[in-house]
């Protein structure tokens, strides 16, 4: 069997690699400066804006009443702003309004930032996305059930108590659209067309290069699922090693490497600057880590083996970025290794229940699994402790003795957050 070479075989190429990838953030950098100084030229901007989330808050001085939007531009642009206590309930609808924009700064306009609006007009038209939410919708009483259904298809961001909820359950990263949706996205699409590819190329093209055609018709159709999501961080980091790997497998170049990851986020981030400060495209990319991590070091465990312990070395690692981040945990969290396997059979085949006409098949089963994630406890983890267990994953690159290191410290923190939950 030819062995598969290595991306970079000489330093050379590789600080070429990084000397390209410079000038290529720079030219990025430069464009969206530009864009921050259209947005911050006058006072005011008018934009046309997706309301993503909408939420009641009352101000703790003034007593008063108002609603929080979170909005996003047609250029990607991620911002803040409050409205009137009475303004009807508008998620998901596109506007015109406003914005006083002016003072911002670089940092902020590159992150998210609050700015006063006003609201000039609310789009009647109904898009795309809002017929596919409200079919789903349709099929679910439940508001919460229709919410988990809306997060998975569209991306449609999940109400506070279920974000809460699900990070009880430690499931959160099955709600978020990413790599693992996109798996199985293509594994879908691969069954369903490679019959009908072979039928056409035994007839009309036997000379074409089945794997590269079928490739490039799957990688078309997701380009089209992320670009009607808005490019969610996650979705974009998954899409991108798709597609970065597919051509360094197609040219004999070693995929499961980090240096096959760490090209991918440096190509991702210098084309898209603002990636560095999306949480989800980092924790993304800390789960492709860990499991790449796994399969360098224990390549000769058996495939079966690897299977099944890949679910349970993922959460261990992943569980330090979960209470650092959402800090709630429960006695049912560890199950989310379970659920997680699962969600392989589950997802697609919600997906042709939907189509079918019997969506709420499993609304029974959701609305228990959302009770047991309302008993949730704060584990508080340490600054420190997250920073330890980081740098014990960079060592572990290295050294096996640091991937027994890491195992053992996150087994202990593990015990700990139980032990302070019982």
């Amino acid at each position: 069997m030819i062995e598969r070479v290595s991306l970079f075989s000489a330093k050379r190429d590789f600080f070429l690699f990084l000397l390209l990838s410079g000038f290529i953030l720079f030219y990025s950098l430069l464009i969206e400066y530009q864009n921050y100084q259209k947005l911050t030229r006058f006072d005011s901007q008018i934009l046309q804006a997706t309301v993503l989330k909408q939420y009641k808050k009352t101000s703790s001085s003034s007593k008063k009443t108002f609603q929080i939007l979170k909005l996003k531009s047609q250029d990607g642009l991620t911002f803040y702003t409050k409205s009137k206590k009475s303004l009807q309930n508008i998620k998901g609808k596109r506007v015109k309004l406003e914005v006083w924009a002016g003072k911002i700064s670089f940092y902020e306009y590159l992150t998210s930032f609050y700015a006063y609006s006003k609201i000039k007009y609310i789009y009647k038209t109904i898009t795309l996305k809002e017929k596919l939410n409200s079919y789903v919708s349709s099929s679910h009483p439940n508001k919460n059930i229709a919410n988990i259904y809306q997060a998975l298809y569209t991306a449609t961001p999940l109400s506070k108590n279920l974000q809460t909820t699900f990070s009880t359950l430690g499931v959160s990263h099955l709600l978020a659209i990413s790599g693992f949706h996109l798996g199985v996205l293509s594994a879908l699409l691969f069954f369903f067309l490679r019959p009908i590819y072979s039928f056409a190329q035994n007839r009309f093209f036997p000379y074409r290069n089945s794997k590269l055609d079928i490739f490039i018709i799957i990688s078309a159709i997701l380009l089209a699922y992320l670009i009607f999501l808005d490019s969610p961080p996650s979705l974009l980091r998954a899409f991108g090693m798709l597609l970065v790997g597919f051509i360094l497998y197609d040219r004999g170049i070693k995929i499961i490497s980090m240096q096959t990851l760490f090209l991918t986020v440096l190509l991702l981030l210098v084309f898209f600057p603002k990636l560095v400060f999306a949480l989800g495209f980092w924790l993304s990319v800390s789960g492709v880590f860990y499991i790449f991590l796994f399969l360098i070091h224990f390549k000769d465990l058996n495939k079966i083996w690897q299977f099944i312990l890949v679910p349970f070395w993922v959460y261990m690692l992943m569980l330090p970025f979960s209470l650092a981040i959402f800090g709630n945990f429960s006695i049912y969290h560890p199950l989310s290794i379970l659920w997680t396997t699962l969600f392989t059979l589950f997802y697609p085949l919600s997906i042709f229940l939907h189509v079918i006409g019997f969506g709420n098949l499993f609304d029974s089963l959701l609305e228990s699994l959302i009770l047991l994630g309302q008993a949730d406890l704060h584990v508080e983890l340490d600054f420190k402790v997250l920073v330890l267990h980081v740098g014990l994953s960079l060592l572990a690159i290295y050294k096996q003795i640091f991937v027994w290191l890491l195992l053992v410290f996150n087994l202990c923190f593990f015990i700990y957050s139980v032990y302070n939950i019982t």
